[in-house]
């Protein structure tokens, strides 16, 4: 049987949990931050969790981090 691959960009956003959760960086803080609230950027600290149903997708991309 052949070794499977891992989709690079995949590895490189994602981090499984122990839990077997996903966790990804928040999006929206790379530039223009002078126009969001200060809410916003409080809300946007952190880490995040994907959705159950993105995380099946990106779980099928990275089949050796389960």
């Amino acid at each position: 049987m052949p070794k499977l691959k891992t989709k690079s960009g995949t590895k490189k956003r994602f981090k499984v949990t122990a839990s077997g959760r996903i966790k990804v960086g928040q999006s929206g803080k790379r530039h223009g931050m002078i126009k969001r609230t200060p809410k916003q950027i409080r809300q946007k600290r952190g880490t995040d969790y994907l959705e159950p149903a993105d995380e099946k997708i990106a779980k099928k991309w990275m089949p050796y981090s389960r």
